[in-house]
């Protein structure tokens, strides 16, 4: 059975693709001045072709020196939110849901960004700067396929939230392993992997359509 709207419930999904047009870390990579050869990097990824812990320090390892401090308003100024991701969020809301993010991007861009879109939590990356510039390393765990499950599972237990009532929404190879646990798992404008990976599936660009699969009774 599908989730229901008539009881709390849980969303989690991804941003980069997903919640937002953009990858953030192409457009921190524009800014690095090694915007084609990352981009290049994030595509192989999202294909499944290497894994995202590898291409997560490899594309992060190219933004050594970038001063984050100086280009972050003009990437955030960059971001689009995708249609329909306001009306999914505040029909949630509304009927008593909580909205999560897990992101291979990074706190230092999303923690200012996700409030305004009324995201209850999320979960992202952490770059590590010395004297206002990126070393090329991440601080901490990496936010991959096991992570973002780890995330759903953990929000869910921690809110009261039987796995039968979560929803997991992405489009990346780093989404399938959380789109197969959550009770409805939602490809969204995905990679042929990840659409062979639900029978739920989305082709257009409007994450409203996601309320669609959701029992309102």
């Amino acid at each position: 059975m599908l989730p229901t709207l008539s009881k709390p419930g849980l969303l989690v999904m991804d941003v980069d693709a997903t919640l937002i047009e953009e990858e953030v870390i192409d457009l921190l990579g524009a800014e690095a001045g090694c915007g084609d050869e990352l981009s290049e990097i994030t595509a192989r990824a999202m294909r499944g072709e290497i894994t995202f812990d590898t291409s997560l320090r490899s594309r992060v390892c190219m933004l050594r020196d970038l001063n984050l401090d100086e280009c972050k308003k003009r990437i955030i100024s960059k971001i689009h939110v995708t249609k329909g991701a306001n009306v999914l969020i505040d029909t949630l809301h509304t009927h008593g849901w909580k909205v999560g993010a897990v992101s291979g991007g990074f706190h230092e861009i999303l923690d200012e960004f996700l409030p305004s879109l009324n995201i209850d939590f999320w979960a992202a990356h952490h770059l590590e700067s010395i004297d206002g510039k990126l070393t090329g390393n991440v601080l901490g765990n990496i936010v991959n396929a096991n992570a973002k499950v780890e995330a759903l599972r953990t929000w869910a237990t921690n809110l009261g939230i039987d796995p039968e009532q979560t929803v997991s929404v992405g489009d990346g190879a780093n989404d399938i392993s959380m789109i197969k646990f959550a009770g409805l798992g939602v490809a969204f404008c995905a990679k042929p992997a990840v659409q062979a990976a639900t029978s739920y599936r989305i082709l257009t660009r409007d994450l409203s359509v996601v309320l669609r699969f959701l029992n309102a009774n």
